[in-house]
């Protein structure tokens, strides 16, 4: 009996164990508590916050960090070509080169931009079941949504028509679609509707933060491309009309009470308020530029920052340069290491390890046309600032007082270099670089202005959107709507601040205000985007640069879709664009 006994409490304890015994699944299941998961990285307010400052980051990176610092928005149009006339340079020299499905190039753009949709979506996702207040999740999800669009505005506009991912992938997908371009744009518009309500006002943001005002602008130029001009017109109209925005009229910031100079020859040219814009630390808000809508932050050798006086100028590969803009060196001319006078004699000061004085370190990679750099400005060559001699540079002074030619001009007395190898002398826009104010650590000798061979980037922050650039898409709408007069209004308004002749109603044409972008935002809008979004690139290609207009083919007015994405999307069937 008692063997009975024992026997059933065995059992009993077995089957109490059993039934009590922990969920084998939930037992397993790792929970980290020293490392970040998806599960536990979009919780708390802090959470979020570094999710978004991830976005700034893909932005950054992707207008300025890679493939030599955003290059391919601007070589090979009507505005800049390849600096040393080749077309398969690793620049994005020649379209019939580097438009081919399998060009990494193309994959690294498609890439790049699907990343930051891909972690925007991730945020707007994973909103509701967070910590966040309502408030906080407004915010968090409306500036995701604005990244989102963003995104899709340069997919859109190279590749048309492509899939529309608007969800979380937590796992492999091989099915994806494209939607059409009409879907993207309108999908664009509903991101930025929520967007414009979602964000805080332009003052309540900080430097480098998108604000209500940057949807709207955005906004603008999607409605433009939907053909529903008068939206257009409303959405950049909130943006003008808005109290703390204006274009900056007269001398401000930094440099506002001096004139730019070279220390060594003392010579001297009168600033004025284009050029104020460019130097350092006059392109946020806080500095007192109404007219800035969204700057990109950069900071000198502070981790993260996006900028380096002591390392290298790095922008491609694993690093992607941290974002770094690199227009100093690749805009830049590098004659000044080379630079003969006509003798043949050294005309500069240079050593091997320094560059020339108060421009920067340029390695002439990329080039503005000669139609940019002439015949653009030619009805108002003397009275247009934005051609003024700071803001353009045309000449170079000899300044090695051991010449026979020191402070004489090169364009006067030109090199034997530059006549020889003229790709390493050209003119160049001014604001690609900083005169005087570079890093203290990279002068060799800060009274000659002599740098060291590490520099490159141009160091300041830069512009994404700003003022002059939302009068110019209504202008467009305007135009496109039929109304010639206020089109030409909104021209002026920018033409005014630069001292040049107005344009009457008459003379305003698409091409009319594609000319007055590129003198007003040239090296800041990425041209290439604007030609593609308007249609244009090909036919301005052909008629205003003489590199690259025989090269240049009708079906590039799109990129192909890479072959590596379309031979991954293995259950559905993604058509490739025509001509490729």
């Amino acid at each position: 009996m008692k063997t009975i006994n024992n026997i059933r409490t065995i059992i009993l304890t077995v089957i109490l164990c059993l039934f009590f015994s922990c969920n084998e699944d939930s037992f397993l299941k790792e929970k980290p508590l020293d490392f970040y998961t998806p599960d536990n990285s979009y919780v708390t307010k802090d959470n979020f916050e570094s999710a978004v400052t991830e976005l700034y980051s893909h932005v950054r990176c992707n207008l300025f960090g890679t493939n030599y610092g955003g290059s391919p928005y601007w070589v090979s149009t009507d505005i800049a070509q390849d600096g040393r006339f080749q077309l398969n340079s690793t620049r994005f020299g020649g379209h019939s080169v580097y438009l081919i499905p399998t060009n990494s190039t193309v994959k690294e753009h498609w890439n790049m931009w699907y990343k930051l949709i891909s972690n925007a979506n991730t945020i707007i996702d994973r909103a509701d079941n967070s910590r966040l207040t309502d408030a906080e999740k407004t915010r968090y999800v409306a500036e995701a949504k604005f990244m989102r669009a963003f995104g899709y505005r340069f997919l859109v506009y190279l590749f048309g028509g492509v899939p529309l991912n608007l969800h979380e992938v937590s796992e492999a997908k091989t099915d994806y679609t494209r939607a059409s371009k009409e879907d993207v744009l309108k999908q664009m518009v509903s991101d930025l509707t929520d967007a414009c309500t979602g964000l805080p006002d332009i003052n309540s943001t900080g430097d480098g933060r998108v604000s209500n005002l940057v949807a709207y602008h955005l906004l603008a130029e999607t409605y433009i491309s939907l053909g529903d001009y008068q939206k257009a017109i409303d959405a950049a109209t909130v943006v003008i009309n808005d109290q703390n925005t204006d274009l900056m009229r007269s001398r401000f910031g930094s440099m506002a009470t001096q004139k730019p100079e070279d220390p060594y020859l003392k010579f001297k040219q009168d600033g004025d308020v284009y050029w104020d814009l460019f130097r350092v630390n006059n392109q946020n808000r806080s500095s007192g530029n109404k007219e800035a809508l969204w700057v990109v932050q950069y900071e000198v050798d502070t981790n993260g920052g996006g900028l380096s006086s002591t390392g290298t100028w790095v922008v491609s590969g694993s690093t992607r340069g941290e974002g770094a803009n690199v227009l100093e060196r690749t805009a830049g001319p590098v004659a000044w290491m080379t630079f003969k006078d006509p003798d043949g004699n050294e005309g500069t000061i240079q050593t091997p390890q320094s560059n020339y004085d108060s421009g920067g370190c340029g390695v002439s990679l990329m080039r503005n046309t000669d139609w940019w750099l002439n015949d653009l400005w030619q009805s108002d060559w003397d009275n247009d600032i934005r051609n003024a001699p700071h803001n353009i540079v045309r000449d170079f002074v000899y300044n090695n007082p051991k010449s026979a030619y020191f402070g004489k001009s090169s364009v006067q007395y030109p090199s034997p270099t530059e006549i020889a190898q003229k790709w390493r002398w050209y003119p160049y826009p001014s604001k690609i670089t900083t005169p005087g104010q570079h890093p203290d650590a990279l002068y060799i000798d800060k009274d000659l202005q002599t740098l060291k061979s590490t520099g490159g980037s141009t160091y300041r922050d830069d512009y994404v959107f700003r003022l002059a650039e939302t009068y110019l898409l209504r202008a467009e709408a305007y135009l496109m709507a039929g109304d010639k007069t206020k089109a030409a209004a909104d021209i002026n308004q920018v033409r005014e601040r630069a001292k040049a002749k107005p344009v009457a109603p008459a003379d305003v044409t698409i091409d009319y205000i594609l000319d007055e972008r590129a003198r007003e935002l040239v090296y800041e809008e990425p041209r290439r985007i604007t030609l593609h979004r308007v249609g244009k690139l090909v036919e301005r290609v052909r008629k205003y640069n003489s590199l690259n207009s025989s090269e240049i083919q009708d079906f590039h007015g799109l990129w192909p879709i890479p072959q590596s994405f379309i031979e991954a999307n293995v259950s559905a069937k993604i058509e490739q664009n025509p001509g490729y």
